[in-house]
């Protein structure tokens, strides 16, 4: 039974014009001259004012920690040459979902016709991570267990309190806007991959989808790739938070695997009990207070995380993941631990939806080796 828990990362950044902070649906230009550079590591998506960076598959987190603030600067340089700038957060905290941002590539042209006007709602930004496991029947056992985590992963990563120049009191504005769209949110328990499988040939059958990549789930059992996909996660605030959440994902598969083949499991609670601690999550973020729902009992969100840091740390040293692991230890230490904490500190000091872009853009860059990107 085979288990890489090789590790993919996908980052979807805001572009942004340097001097103002505004959106600039300008990917068609980035794409054009970062082609020679990044080849296929850099991606359009539904609207022109963002740009996806994807990593490599990377065998551990060494390499991970290696590579990925180097891809980050190379292309805050190469946005920089064209007088923009990035911004890695799950919304922009100013512009306006009504207004129009520019299409991305053809694939997005087909969800425009399906969704809408909802589609523009899509003005928010997140991190994938994806997590090899090639043995399928595994993967679905795992995704069913990790499922139980996804509030608590969504409260780290949270980094989304603005909406259309709005402080929404939302730690996760961009998880809200999200759960509007079909086949997205918690997924079902599956008893079996043939239980998952005829799930998803159902919909193909009935032609509502016409593959399994347009189910998207806040976890899945990725339809190309024999990884387990971790898709809850807000844009977060640095590449340290970034991997610090990947070393995560890493780590909760592995000791999920580990209990697979010893023929134990964790509980695999109902999609309800998991979509109600998702919401407090989405609410307050670390500050949250969520229920155990195994134990019947209540407690604070940071409580709950250090309860998971505990369960996965005998993995840790194995897979050399340790220092990021301690770094979200901090995180639940500091009152402003999160994205979002950071941005509503921001805001309240300043009173300044602007002072906000221009700390996020800073919070972008730190920890990134740059040789000459501007610093707003």
């Amino acid at each position: 039974m085979q288990a890489s828990f090789t590790i993919g990362i996908e980052e979807e950044f805001q572009l942004v014009e340097r001097q103002s902070g505004r959106l600039a649906p300008r990917v068609q230009e980035v794409l054009a001259r970062g082609r020679p550079v990044f080849g296929d590591k850099l991606k359009p998506e539904i609207q022109q004012i963002l740009v996806e960076l994807v990593s490599d598959v990377f065998p551990d987190m060494q390499a991970a920690r290696t590579e990925m603030p180097r891809l980050r600067a190379q292309l805050a340089q190469l946005v920089e040459e064209q007088g923009l700038a990035l911004l890695s957060s799950g919304t922009h905290p100013l512009d306006s979902w009504q207004e129009e941002m520019g299409n991305g590539y053809e694939r997005y042209a087909e969800l425009a016709r399906e969704f809408r006007d909802l589609r523009r709602s899509t003005l928010i930004f997140g991190l994938h991570v994806h997590i090899g496991v090639e043995d399928r029947r595994m993967a679905i056992a795992i995704m069913n267990q990790a499922r139980t985590w996804i509030p608590h992963l969504l409260a780290l990563s949270a980094n989304s309190p603005f909406w259309a120049g709005r402080y929404t009191g939302l730690k996760s504005y961009r998880a809200v806007t999200w759960k509007s769209f079909p086949r997205t949110g918690v997924p079902d328990v599956f008893t079996s991959l043939e239980d998952y499988d005829r799930y998803i040939s159902s919909f193909i059958r009935m032609e509502r989808i016409s593959n399994a990549r347009s189910i998207w789930w806040d976890i899945r059992h990725h339809p190309l790739y024999p990884t387990i996909e971790f898709r809850v996660f807000d844009m977060p605030a640095t590449v340290c938070d970034m991997l610090a959440l990947t070393a995560l994902c890493q780590a909760l598969v592995r000791k999920l695997a580990w209990l697979y083949q010893r023929n134990m499991t964790t509980p695999s609670l109902p999609r309800s009990f998991i979509e109600e601690n998702k919401w407090h999550a989405a609410r307050d973020g670390l500050d949250a207070e969520i229920v155990d729902f195994i134990h019947e009992r209540r407690l604070t969100m940071r409580e709950a995380i250090s309860e998971l840091l505990d369960f996965i740390d005998d993995v840790l040293d194995d897979l050399g993941s340790r220092p990021e692991i301690d770094h979200l230890r901090r995180l639940l230490d500091n009152p402003c631990g999160t994205g979002a904490d950071r941005q509503a500190a921001i805001y309240q000091k300043t009173g300044s939806v602007e002072a906000v872009i221009d700390f996020l853009a800073r919070q972008t860059l730190m920890g990134v080796p740059l040789e000459k990107a501007h610093i707003r």
